[in-house]
């Protein structure tokens, strides 16, 4: 696997390379050779919106994607040739189609959008036949596919990247300056969640029939997308770079929302009101790292409720409060103990990345950050360098879902939380977003 210390001047540098490509500058053709070639597995509603952002970045060639549907495959195939290139080769019919699709010699790179069940053992695939890999959150739902992810990675030499987007938003990356910067002093917690009303995931809200995440609410108890919030965080507290998560504790509560949802909207007697669900409404999990600081996670994608992350850093000489939009720094905010607005900190604090790209990214998914974080993606793999989030970041964020639900089915017990970088959290030094 790509070293982070070895290659931080090659990852920096590619950076750099983003954001002249993101400005127009000398951008690469189809026919050229330092094109990064690109299949994707999973051309539905988010493998579309992946693809058409790829067609946007200087230096992509898609020469293959794969869907068991073969309508989301026809109209994939529609947006390459729309934008320009040849028609990808197309495969469909079977659940292992993929496998052919990894085998490609021409690809240098799998994207991985589809079920969650799928992403680990496709990602394995992709790096054991020489490629970089690119899942989607989660990268694994269990511990042994977290271990296979990074020992295949560290044996192949490729890296896997899951595409935790909210790591690159422009809040998130303002307030990891501003803690680099020294601004809130020594980390000590943080706060992060995933609170969403998410029931149309699960079910098709005008019929009540089972969408393919809806089997996880009837046979699992745990943080089940915990990546969205942890994304930011691991980057604030120095995860796996200086620090680790050392055990975790969670706790579910009563599942009740869907039986109630589903005897309202259709009567008692619908299947889907007379279920049986094992996964709680709420899990609330709190993480310990080594180094001392305390992370709470919160699973809240149930109830009926309004978007919120929740993310709080606090630190020995100020917090940052994301749900208020407000900082308090010791010293620097005004009057006694009282809340100063955000903006002027992002500003004043935003990133190199927001700086180049932010202009090309505006209109991209996501507010922007699927775009920063494909392109960042993108020249990693042209450059042949690590890519921005490694597979001991993205293995991190994953196996709170484990940990969780053996946690809850022990009373709340502690569980232990593994060291997937075996030991080199304790030198490695924090590249991730670095300004210089």
């Amino acid at each position: 696997m790509l070293d982070n210390q070895t290659t931080r001047r090659e990852f920096l540098k590619a950076g750099a390379a983003v954001g002249l490509a993101a400005a127009g500058v000398s951008p690469v053709t189809a026919t050229d050779r330092s094109a990064a070639r690109i299949g994707i597995i999973g051309t539905g509603r988010r493998g579309g919106s992946h693809l058409r952002t790829l067609m946007r970045l200087p230096g992509v060639v898609v020469p293959a994607l794969c869907d068991t549907h073969a309508d989301n495959l026809a109209a994939a195939q529609d947006i390459v040739v729309k934008a320009g290139q040849e028609k990808p080769e197309g495969y469909s019919g079977s659940e292992h189609a993929f496998e052919k699709l990894v085998e490609r010699d021409d690809l240098d790179a799998v994207m991985i959008t589809t079920p969650w069940d799928w992403h680990a053992p496709m990602a394995l695939a992709a790096m054991n036949a020489g490629k970089y890999a690119a899942v989607e959150v989660p990268a694994a739902l269990t511990l042994k596919q977290c271990w296979d992810l990074v020992r295949t990675s560290e044996r192949t030499g490729r890296p896997c990247m899951m595409l935790e987007n909210w790591s690159f938003r422009r809040d998130n990356l303002a307030v990891l300056n501003m803690i680099r910067a020294g601004l809130l002093g020594q980390i000590v917690h943080a706060h992060c969640a995933y609170s969403h009303d998410c029931i149309g995931w699960f079910f098709d809200a005008r019929t009540g029939q089972m969408r393919w995440p809806g089997k996880y609410l009837l046979n699992f108890n745990g943080s089940l997308y915990t990546t969205h919030g942890l994304g930011p965080v691991l980057s604030w507290l120095d995860i796996n770079c200086g620090d680790r998560f050392d055990y975790l504790t969670s706790t579910a509560t009563k599942p009740l929302r869907m039986a109630d949802y589903f005897a309202r909207k259709f009567g008692p007697d619908h299947p889907a009101a007379k279920a049986r669900y094992e996964q709680g409404d709420i899990v609330t999990s709190v993480i310990k790292t080594v180094g001392g600081k305390t992370v709470v996670v919160n699973y809240d994608v149930h109830l009926p409720r309004p978007y919120d992350n929740r993310w709080l850093v606090q630190g020995t000489r100020g917090i940052y409060d994301e749900d208020k939009a407000s900082v308090y720094i010791a010293g620097r905010s005004p009057g006694d103990h009282q809340w100063e607005p955000f903006e002027p900190y992002q500003k004043q604090f935003a990133h190199r990345w927001w700086k180049t790209m932010g202009g090309q990214a505006a209109s991209a998914g996501h507010g922007g950050v699927d775009y920063i974080e494909l392109a960042l993606f993108v020249e990693a793999v042209r450059n042949k360098t690590q890519t921005p989030l490694d597979v001991y970041d993205s293995v991190t964020m994953s196996v709170v879902i484990p940990l969780s639900a053996e946690s809850i089915a022990k009373g709340s017990a502690p569980v232990k939380a593994p060291d997937f970088t075996g030991g080199k959290w304790q030198t490695r030094k924090q590249v991730f977003a670095a300004e210089s």
